[in-house]
């Protein structure tokens, strides 16, 4: 993952300045989906570079041991062997990004990792995921206990609440104890973008985690109505760069959320590209959310090299 974002006092005459010009972003965001104009290799090689960005995730209710034992051992070979030999890409180590869990399944999934002999992430998500309304005092100490078990990054929920109020001293002042009790992991900052309200709100929440030292701002839990959409990624990833251009700090990003097709893993890339550069295009600084997109890809890359289609039940755990 990236260098560690120590974050910076929080400004808050810079976040009282914020204004987003709503016309722009629609109109700048309608553009996004038709930029990609991959073709056949140079297409096959984004998807993979795609695999590599995927946060490969369960966050159900009724996830089990087993569960996170096949989750990992999809995470660690995300696409088959005999696809990869054709590419020529059976020796490049080729995963995902890191496999995400809730708290309670961290064990299992760092248990199942290391009896693979694979350094590949563990990440949780915390802080009372996904409403984030338990007391301030359970979401540090839930965050101290998936560290404990051996994640190393940390998807924590912001508190809507502050955010919604325009209580950004607070919102910083707790995510800075959240990133205190990460201790080396890397921490994400949801924003739960569908319960802001505004585009000016997921601007200004965004600044005030960066500030407050995340290494990552994600848009969605993936529980909301509204999760990762273009007007929203065109937002986060302006404050990204204005953070950056103020400050030093590379901030990544991370769109979760309804993300399910080869071609929608396209045109994120492609925004990341556009927007932030190619330096943004590796799972140092961007990831995917997602559970059921990588079936997809495999599907897309398996049309490439037979010029057909598979169904499900010929990709493995699909």
């Amino acid at each position: 993952m990236s260098a560690r974002n120590p974050g910076i006092a929080l400004d808050l005459e810079w976040v009282s300045k914020v204004r987003v010009n709503t016309q722009a972003v629609l109109k700048r965001a309608q553009q996004i989906p038709g930029r990609n104009k991959n073709k056949k290799q140079w297409q096959a090689a984004w998807l993979l570079r795609a695999v590599t960005c995927i946060d490969l995730t369960t966050l159900a209710g009724d996830d089990t041991p087993g569960n996170v034992l096949r989750l990992c051992t999809k995470a660690r070979h995300p696409v088959r062997d005999d696809l990869l030999q054709i590419l020529d890409m059976q020796d490049m180590g080729l995963t995902t990004a890191a496999v995400c869990v809730y708290p309670s399944r961290v064990s299992d999934a760092v248990k199942t990792l290391k009896a693979a002999n694979s350094s590949l992430p563990v990440a949780s998500v915390a802080t009372g995921f996904p409403a984030g309304q338990t007391p301030l005092v359970t979401r540090l100490e839930e965050v101290r206990l998936a560290v404990q078990d051996g994640a190393t990054e940390i998807d924590i929920v912001i508190n809507r609440t502050l955010a919604v109020t325009g209580q950004w001293e607070a919102m910083y002042d707790e995510i800075r104890q959240f990133r205190e009790a990460c201790g080396e992991a890397h921490m994400k900052s949801i924003l739960a973008v569908g319960e802001l309200g505004s585009y000016t709100n997921v601007y200004k929440a965004s600044l005030v985690a960066m500030m407050a030292g995340s290494d990552f701002i994600k848009t969605s839990t993936g529980k909301e109505s509204v999760n990762a959409t273009y007007p929203v990624a065109i937002v986060m990833v302006r404050a990204i760069r204005d953070y950056f251009l103020r400050t030093g700090h590379m901030v990544g990003f991370k769109p979760a959320g309804g993300i399910r097709t080869a071609k929608e893993s396209l045109v994120w890339l492609t925004l990341m590209k556009e927007e932030l550069g190619d330096k943004w295009l590796s799972p140092h600084l961007f990831r995917l959310g997602a559970s059921s997109l990588l079936a997809d890809i495999e599907r897309q890359i398996y049309h490439y090299v037979t010029g057909r289609y598979a169904a499900y039940h010929e990709m493995p755990m699909a």
